[in-house]
């Protein structure tokens, strides 16, 4: 299963909201901003949509998941910069901690009668920053405090499954997004995780997860490479669980690429010269696996506007080795998968679950 969790809010808002200014105008643009991205999050309400997932999740069983923004916000007293404080901006220190999505989730799949085990938890960007109202020049400061926001990627082993780690490992790519918050250069982290896992006797095979950059086409695909150099082997079957930020149906380009990548282009990466198969397409049509869109409230109504594809299931053979798809579907898309009170959906992406069997060809 791949499957994106949501972090909670537009991480975008305080980069669009300091965009052009310098100075005490970018430190109160984001200050304020920060008030209303950490609203956003309380809105969004993970520890109601955890138990969505949680449910989605133990109804169908898979043996790995593949998580993605699985985040962990903290908060801690407010520390601005100079010259009206003294601690730099994006200092990550604050430790009080607000919400843990891998904690909540695997105590709700516990819950669920259904346990697992987070095996590979890689840390990507870490983030901190001022949140307040008012204008700090003007001492009129009020709900002061800093936000500190860690993205991890995670997979998560069904602590019944009857397959077993053998090896594990993780990193962050080298290839990342630099952006402009509020005067001070910050960069966008993106990662891997992956695990070896055998069941019995057979050959060990190799499950990946991965979230590639969602505002640089030119950065997914630098990812998408690494991913394909870092993380396959020869010899052993490989099968890739992620939010790619690449759909195999838009070609086109962002405007803050440097060099005009189209959006399909680290999908085409994978799936060509990287000898990986679409295993969904092995399936069902595209159409059919529709897995983003949700506005970033994910409250909007039924049936929700699922309009591209960019959460994928990837597999390539060993030698030898006969992959085939003998189920699958997606999840977390219909309107019984809401939440009838908050009108909330599990999360703004859908979820993908493929079983695939490997056999001698």
């Amino acid at each position: 299963m791949t499957r994106n969790v949501y972090l909670g809010v537009d991480i975008q808002r305080p980069i669009r909201a300091t965009a052009g200014l310098t100075g005490l105008d970018a430190l109160v643009a984001l200050g304020n901003s920060n008030v209303e991205t950490r609203a956003i999050v309380d809105r969004t309400n993970f520890p109601r949509r955890s138990e969505l997932l949680a449910e989605e999740i133990a109804e169908a069983k898979p043996d790995l998941v593949g998580l993605q923004e699985v985040a962990l916000w903290r908060s801690g007293p407010l520390e601005l910069p100079p010259p009206f404080g003294s601690t730099p901006l994006g200092t990550t220190n604050a430790q009080q901690v607000d919400y843990d999505y891998l904690r909540l989730l695997l105590q709700d799949l516990r819950r669920e009668g259904v346990p697992y085990k987070a095996v590979v938890v890689q840390d990507e960007m870490d983030l901190e920053s001022p949140a307040f109202l008012g204008n700090p020049a003007e001492g009129t400061v009020t709900h002061g405090r800093d936000i500190r926001l860690t993205m991890r990627d995670v997979i998560l082993l069904r602590a019944s499954s009857n397959v077993r780690v053998v090896d594990k490992g993780s990193a962050q790519y080298d290839t990342r997004v630099p952006v402009n918050v509020g005067g001070s250069t910050l960069e966008i982290i993106r990662g891997y995780g992956w695990v070896d896992v055998a069941k019995g006797s057979a050959k060990p095979f190799r499950f990946v997860n991965t979230h590639l950059e969602a505002f640089s086409s030119l950065a997914a695909l630098g990812q998408a490479q690494e991913l394909l150099a870092e993380t396959t082997v020869t010899g052993r079957t490989t099968v890739i669980a992620c939010d790619c930020n690449s759909d195999p149906l838009d070609g086109r380009t962002k405007a803050t690429d440097p060099i005009p990548i189209p959006h399909w282009q680290p999908y085409r990466l994978i799936t060509g010269g990287g000898g990986f198969t679409d295993m969904w397409l092995e399936w069902r049509p595209a159409d059919q696996g529709w897995t983003s869109g949700l506005n970033e409230t994910v409250d909007e109504a039924a049936p929700g506007s699922w309009t591209h594809r960019i959460d994928m299931i990837f597999a390539r053979p060993g030698p030898g080795q006969q992959l085939d798809v003998v189920a699958g579907e997606v999840t977390g898309d219909e309107p019984a998968d809401k939440d009838p009170t908050t009108g909330l959906w599990p999360s703004d992406h859908a979820g993908v679950v493929l079983t695939i069997t490997g056999a001698r060809g």
